[in-house]
């Protein structure tokens, strides 16, 4: 999940490609060694820079997607935006053995950790699964048992980021429910929803507000909003409501 970073007064470090997976065909998991890294939970995110040789320098924010129990090691998963000035590089240029620059870990509102409890609900959207992969995979690093439900938009199957990982953790734990919709394009056979999430999706897939869930909703702004009001909506007390979003990049 790219976006525009602000200013902090974090150090930063240069941390050495250790891995890569392609996620889908525009998604890409990069795991960087970092020589110092203090640790982070589940949703935070760091900033990314990159300096040419001119010493332009360009900035953005990285949703962290590994749990962290997998530290010192941090695994960033981007989506390339055409018209990125970081992304594209990060997805199609960088190899093992590169270094990369950044600084973090940020954020600490949009986190959950095993303590908080639940009912769990994650909301993703696109590349808004990253920080909520984060939390699942804490949450199987833990071995935590915590009734949680993922409902997660993407356009089509081919773009469903960690399809092959979800359908694992899914399959491996009674107390986890992963909901899938596809909004553009569906496979031959698709039993899952084909539509946008909507209020009446959010009502047959959220528990019910007097079970008081912890929400985390993830993606582009447009449809953090949506999901969001309509939770409210159903009665569900925003205070509970956490969301994280990104500029524009389609629809999901």
């Amino acid at each position: 999940m790219e976006r525009r970073t602000l200013p902090g007064r974090l150090t930063w470090q240069r941390g050495e490609v250790v891995a890569t997976e392609q996620e889908t065909a525009r998604a890409k998991s990069i795991t960087l060694a970092l020589p110092t890294w203090m640790g982070h939970r589940a949703g935070q995110h760091v900033d990314v820079r990159l300096t040419a040789e001119d010493g332009y320098q360009a900035e953005r924010s990285y949703s962290i997607a590994s749990p962290p129990e997998e530290q010192p090691r941090v695994t960033l998963t981007v989506e390339r935006l055409d018209d990125g000035e970081v992304s594209p590089y990060l997805t199609d240029e960088l190899r093992i053995g590169d270094k990369l620059e950044l600084r973090g870990p940020i954020g600490g509102y949009f986190v959950w950790e095993a303590r908080l409890g639940g009912p769990l609900l994650l909301v993703a959207g696109g590349s808004g699964i990253v920080p909520l992969m984060a939390m699942l995979r804490h949450r199987a690093a833990v071995g935590s048992t915590i009734p949680t439900r993922l409902l997660y938009s993407s356009r089509s199957y081919a773009d469903i980021i960690y399809r092959e990982e979800l359908e694992h953790l899914d399959e491996a734990d009674q107390m986890l429910e992963v909901v899938q919709t596809l909004t553009r394009v569906q496979p031959p056979g698709w039993t899952g929803y084909h539509r946008r999430i909507d209020t009446d999706m959010l009502r047959e897939v959220a528990w019910p507000s007097d079970q008081h869930p912890l929400m985390y909703i993830c993606g582009p702004t447009p449809f953090v909003e949506t999901a969001a009001a309509s939770l409210v909506t159903l009665g569900h007390e925003p205070a509970r409501i956490k969301t994280e979003r990104f500029g524009p990049t389609g629809e999901a």
